[in-house]
């Protein structure tokens, strides 16, 4: 694993990075990018509930990643929270044509099973990524990445998610977990959109128990090809240990919130700038 120390990192390099999370963390960008489902709303359960399922829903293109995130707002009433918790059996009934690309009605009712169960003993989604490591997390050497607590946290989240009886095992795909050695770079967007907390009003840092510090950049397509092409990554596979080698490498640059350059290294790649 290539990591850049500080004192060799170019200051070209930095120079870069910093300039593009100035351009584009910023309001603008919402519009286009799946965040904006989330932010349609103000209740936190709200914003939970339909930030992850757009970062679950999110590949293909954006706009029709929104449209489908959109659809599945107006089925739950304009109100997500509200429907999880009050819903009565016939009103499942449309949620049985919903599809987006490989997600279909059984991955959407499962969904709203386990948001109805959970909430009914839960106040946030947050809680279902903290608290004791899970049996299946073995500590087998010293933990080198402060991205180790992330790293819990998403075993901890697909345990808890398919932890009742009648999970599907289909929907299992849509939900990633480092200990299949996934990047899981959805459910890492969603966390900086649950963690991150600055003014620039793009993610929400309405969890605190997360530091912004542990999380671990997304590796989607665009991050994956700007960072080899940047020399921030080098490992052939795009798999958990890319993902780790990717935010060391950030962390170089800003050890407090290494995640913030997932703004540069998308944006350089979607506006196609390299």
């Amino acid at each position: 694993m290539a990591l850049f120390e500080k004192t060799d990192t170019p200051d070209w390099l930095y120079n870069l990075l910093e300039e593009k999370v100035q351009q584009y963390n910023q309001p603008n960008f919402i519009p286009n990018d799946p965040i904006s489902i989330p932010h349609q709303f103000t209740k936190k359960q709200d914003i939970e509930i339909m930030g992850f399922w757009a970062a679950v829903l999110a590949w293909g293109q954006r706009k029709t990643i929104i449209n489908k995130c959109n659809e599945l707002i107006r089925l739950m009433d304009g109100a997500p929270y509200d429907f999880i918790r009050n819903h009565q059996p016939t009103d499942l009934k449309p949620f049985l044509h919903f599809k987006h690309r490989t997600f279909n009605a059984t991955d959407t009712l499962y969904f709203i099973h386990f948001f109805q169960q959970f909430y009914a003993k839960h106040d946030s989604l947050e809680e279902a990524f903290v608290g004791e490591t899970p049996v299946s997390v073995q500590k087998k050497e010293p933990i080198r990445h402060a991205a180790f607590q992330t790293e819990q946290a998403l075993v901890r989240f697909h345990e808890v998610f398919f932890g009742l009886e009648d999970a599907p095992a289909r929907t299992r795909k849509h939900v990633a977990t480092p200990a299949r050695k996934s990047s899981c770079k959805r459910l890492n967007m969603f966390l900086r959109w649950m963690v991150r907390n600055d003014t620039n009003g793009v993610d929400f840092g309405i969890w605190n128990q997360l530091s912004p510090a542990a999380l671990v950049c997304p590796c989607d397509v665009h991050v994956d090809r700007v960072a080899r092409k940047l020399g921030l990554l080098h490992r052939t596979n795009t798999d958990w240990q890319a993902a780790l080698e990717l935010t060391e490498n950030l962390r170089s640059f800003d050890p407090q919130d290494p995640a913030k350059y997932d703004f540069a290294l998308f944006g350089l790649g979607v506006e196609g700038e390299m």
